[in-house]
């Protein structure tokens, strides 16, 4: 539980127990980005390990046979294929045929900075990380950190030198039927870094709307999370936007959003891999933060991840 970041699910590998587990590692400049999601799916006697890519202007999802998934806990790092993956470097050697596909390339990652963690909150889920019955749990392994490196996409250079990473992982048996996720590090004029879900969770009998959000700036961290009680105080999206208000106590966040491309991954019902859900990692994000009245931070992020899951 101190540790999301290692392999969750290795007993699954021999029980047959519908599940996934994937990683995702963002990468963007200001002109390119691109996210990598290494990950298996088992559905019964169905066992893949995988490997989606999503740039600003494409998609690709990667199948590899289970025995191509590695994992080590000390230090931690997966590999699946010849593409290897950790909090230090993402090293990548895909090729597909089918796909008329070549991707090579090499990042490293420093500086990681993550949220703050305790006894009661091991990592963004809050006490909800202690439930075993979770359909999905989510963790953030680097809300930011800095990334150096190349990529060639079919002989296409991309050039990550002195850019920007984000690393977050989802493990349990489905993603939830209808969810928004945002996240953004390439503030305009400060040092910030975001994250928000919120998504309809089934818990035994009944379901409840979840809120993780997270937003720090100059080291100052401001989580609204369903566990802290914030309140989803205005809500309102429609083909191109997204505009949403939280409040906890006195404070409140305005995220607004400008869709960019969106692009087609798969996502997880009971172990597989089945589901098709549309990202972008090209949209925007304003922001404005607000203490009673007072407005203590306000900028805008580029290049900015963005899901909308409607049931």
């Amino acid at each position: 539980m101190k540790h999301p970041d290692l392999f969750q699910g290795e007993k699954s590998l021999s029980n047959n127990k519908n599940y996934f587990e994937g990683w995702y590692f963002k990468n963007t400049n200001n002109d390119n980005g691109i996210s990598f999601i290494p990950g298996i799916n088992i559905d019964g006697n169905l066992k893949e390990s995988f490997i989606q890519v999503i740039t600003n202007t494409s998609s690709y999802f990667i199948k590899y046979d289970i025995n191509d998934f590695k994992f080590n806990f000390d230090p931690f790092y997966i590999k699946v294929g010849d593409n290897y993956f950790s909090k230090d470097a993402v090293h990548v050697n895909i090729k597909d045929n089918h796909q008329d596909i070549n991707i090579v390339g090499d990042i490293y990652y420093m500086n990681n900075k993550n949220i703050d963690t305790n006894i009661f909150s091991p990592n963004i889920m809050g006490p909800f990380s202690y439930i075993p019955f979770m359909e999905c749990n989510h963790a953030i392994l680097s809300m930011k950190n800095e990334a150096h490196g190349l990529v060639y996409i079919n002989n296409n250079k991309l050039d990550f030198d002195n850019s920007t990473g984000y690393i977050e992982k989802d493990w349990g048996y489905s993603f939830p039927k209808s969810y928004i996720w945002c996240q953004g590090n390439m503030f305009e004029s400060s040092n910030a870094s975001f994250m928000f879900s919120m998504a309809d969770i089934p818990f035994k009998l009944f379901s409840f709307r979840g809120l993780i959000c997270v937003l720090i700036v100059n080291n100052n961290e401001y989580k609204f999370t369903t566990y802290n009680n914030a309140k989803l105080v205005k809500y309102f999206i429609n083909d191109s936007s997204l505009n949403i208000t939280l409040k906890k106590g006195s404070y409140y966040l305005n995220i607004n959003s400008l869709f960019g491309k969106n692009l087609k991954l798969s996502a997880p019902v009971k172990g597989r891999m089945e589901k098709d859900i549309f990202e972008s990692i090209c949209s925007s994000i304003t922001l404005t933060l607000k203490h009673n009245n007072d407005i203590i931070f306000s900028d805008t992020s580029t290049n900015c991840g963005l899901e909308v899951v409607q049931n």
